[in-house]
């Protein structure tokens, strides 16, 4: 129509010229503006202070959502840095931890011991073997992608049986009796953790210890196991605001293969100069726009953890009872016709490892996690006040509960002069100690209070902090609102 017929491209000009005037945008003397000023285009064209500014703007918005999307990437990398400096061995060497309470990283829990270790398949696909028993596992790859559970939540349900890790690009057989799993990367974590039965933590370390691993088709590897290194990080909480983050993360991207789902969000990076194959180095002006994404992106993170506003977030209506992850549906944040990145945020900012087993909401899952981070008034916790929480008894739980508190600062569990920052069902809170009532209550504050011996958590004054509350093998009541958490009462 406009190519025969002058007046309606006429027309057409027009109407463009109002829809600007109608949106904002004023025409001065042949400048086309924003009211603010910040940007200005001069005959349609962006003068070269709106050239500089609007990049400035485009490599900050991409830096930014980078930042966001490969968290997980970043944190569980740094994971699988901190087994090797402890003295893992990939393929050989498990760490074993008895206490989380001085481990740096993302909401640890001392509920259980457990074991890690870390595979390469570069050179082929890996077996773990586990033998019958209560044991519960998984292993994520270093995208921090859930590959496969093993033991009680896994396909074996604690029968004993052979899981099989495969290379990213394997297309050789794959034979018959094994638990196959799939990673997006060549490295990969599998934490495996023993339920002590009768509070035997030392048969719980003996039955982990008899695990076996081997190349598919090989013979039993010669396993060692080694105490973790509590002076080893963890977590990405030391380098998460500055440069130390997206060196990270180059090196994750050169030293793995590029995965599919994620050529899109590699197009970010590749515009910030971070490409596989190529030196990462950054001029002052992209070092300058990266550490303030980085700022912006872990401020964006903790609001969303920790000022979460989807109204699916509340446990109990009327309640600050959290669930901790938002999605039950699949352990992978598979919404259906998209993946749900806020739900992944708001979890991965606080935690670590993901697994369906671990998001379900049935009763026989593995595990659940509830999260509160503040007390029945709305305000958030405060290392310096006294806090109670009763929890009615029992507990809908097969297996055994817990309540753990962690620094908010580095969502480690809170370090403090107590030597736990754990109140177990398996440890302190047994039935011979709480004895048969209908509730139990349970303090959190800087001093113990009276008669609360075996029943309170230390806090820090000045730091703030949060709590899960942790079921394992929850039963129907844990989801049918027939037993519920009240909040945390302040009591100085």
């Amino acid at each position: 129509m406009f190519r025969n017929s002058p007046e309606p491209r006429f027309e057409y000009r027009a109407f463009c010229l109002e829809s600007r005037l109608a949106n904002g945008l004023s025409l001065i003397g042949g400048v086309v503006s924003n009211p603010s000023g910040k940007y200005e285009f001069v005959g349609g064209f962006p003068s070269a202070e709106t050239v500089a500014e609007v990049y400035d703007e485009i490599d900050l918005n991409r830096a930014v959502s980078a930042y966001r999307f490969f968290f997980p990437s970043v944190s569980f990398y740094i994971v699988y840095k901190g087994n090797l400096q402890s003295g893992a061995v990939a393929n050989s060497t498990f760490v074993v931890v008895t206490d989380a309470l001085h481990m740096r990283c993302f909401t640890p829990n001392s509920d259980t011991p457990y074991a890690g270790l870390v595979f390469d398949v570069s050179d082929g696909p890996m077996v773990l073997e586990l033998p019958p028993g209560p044991l519960m596992g998984t292993v994520n790859d270093l995208n921090q992608l859930w590959v496969l559970d093993c033991g009680l939540p896994g396909p074996d349900r604690g029968q004993g049986g052979r899981h099989l890790m495969l290379p990213p690009d394997y297309d050789g057989p794959v034979p018959d009796g094994y638990n196959v799993g799939r990673g997006t990367t060549n490295r990969l974590v599998n934490l495996l953790r023993a339920l002590p039965a009768h509070g035997d933590l030392a048969g719980a370390i003996d039955l982990v210890k008899t695990v076996k691993v081997y190349p598919l088709g090989g013979e039993p590897v010669d396993l060692r196991w080694v105490d973790l290194d509590f002076s080893v990080e963890y977590s990405p909480a030391s380098l998460e605001l500055g440069m130390g983050y997206w060196e990270t993360l180059n090196e994750l991207i050169q030293n793995e293969p590029a995965y599919l789902d994620y050529r899109f969000a590699y197009a970010d990076l590749a515009e910030l100069g971070m490409v596989k194959g190529q030196p990462f180095e950054p001029d002052e002006r992209m070092t300058k726009i990266l550490v303030q994404a980085a700022e912006i992106g872990h401020a964006q993170l903790c609001v969303e953890s920790f000022a979460d506003r989807r109204n699916e977030r509340v446990v109990w209506p009327g309640t600050q009872w959290e669930w901790a992850v938002l999605r039950p549906e699949n352990g992978t944040f598979d919404a259906g016709s998209y993946n749900d990145l806020y739900a992944r945020e708001k979890w991965f900012y606080q935690a670590q490892v993901e697994s369906p087993a671990m998001f379900a909401r049935a009763p026989g899952a593995g595990s659940l996690y509830w999260a509160a981070a503040k007390d029945a008034n709305g305000d958030y916790f405060d290392g310096s006040n006294t806090y109670k929480l009763s929890v009615p008894l029992p507990v809908p739980d097969k297996l055994f509960w817990s309540l753990t508190l962690y620094d908010a600062e580095t969502r480690a569990e809170m370090a403090a002069e107590q030597p736990s920052a754990a109140l177990r069902s398996l440890v302190e809170l047994t039935p011979q100690r709480i004895g048969d009532g209908d509730h139990v209550d349970l303090f959190v504050g800087p001093e113990q209070p009276e008669d609360a011996e075996g029943r309170w958590l230390q806090s820090n004054p000045g730091k703030g902090w949060f709590v899960y509350f942790r079921i394992y093998g929850p039963e129907e009541a844990a989801f049918d609102g027939s037993w519920r958490l009240g909040d945390f009462q302040r009591l100085s």
